[in-house]
């Protein structure tokens, strides 16, 4: 059985660009052969701020949109977050939708498209790591940081430079190495 890859879309505001890039990954991502690929979106789990009653760590969750989250997080081996950078830091949404859930994260890997100015969202993936890591993920190096992004949005679609589609490869081939580890982490004992 193939490993299940969801690249997830962060952003969730109306204006964001986002899809554009991930929908640019997700045909790499398709294309590998290391992996099922699934593109989520996360806006479309309409996740409130933190709303349930009790602890994630229970896992009694009270929200269908909770439910499905904790669904669609917990069917993936690895993820891939397509995110922006938001005033030096991670999305909001990020956040919010880590913290949602303890138990469907764990031990499985991370990596990232970051995409921003100058920087190329590489403060907000800093970031991102750090709450990923409490809740035992392992954020890979690898990664693909796609500074000034809108340059490259032609006709509709993102077609950056041809490194950043190797970049996207090797990145993907670390990816399910980790994933295919830290499979046998998440086995019954």
């Amino acid at each position: 059985m193939p490993l299940k890859l969801h690249t997830i879309i962060c952003s969730t505001r109306p204006s964001r660009l986002g899809p554009k890039i991930a929908e640019w990954f997700d045909a790499i991502a398709q294309g590998h052969d290391g992996f099922d690929a699934e593109l989520v979106d996360l806006a479309s789990f309409e996740l409130p701020v933190f709303d349930e009653p009790k602890h994630p760590r229970l896992r009694d969750y009270a929200h269908d949109h909770t439910k499905a989250w904790s669904a669609s997080v917990d069917a993936a081996d690895a993820f891939v977050f397509v995110t922006p950078e938001y005033n030096y830091g991670p999305p909001p949404s990020f956040i919010n939708a880590v913290n949602y859930l303890v138990h469907e994260w764990a031990y499985k890997p991370a990596a990232f498209v970051s995409y921003g100015g100058a920087s190329g969202g590489v403060r907000a993936v800093q970031m991102e790591k750090l709450l990923l890591t409490t809740m035992k993920v392992m954020p890979i190096p690898e990664g693909v940081a796609l500074p000034m992004f809108s340059q490259h949005l032609v006709e509709g679609a993102f077609k950056p430079p041809e490194l950043q589609d190797k970049a996207a490869g090797v990145m993907l081939t670390e990816l399910a190495r980790w994933a295919t580890a830290l499979k046998t982490l998440r086995a019954p004992s």
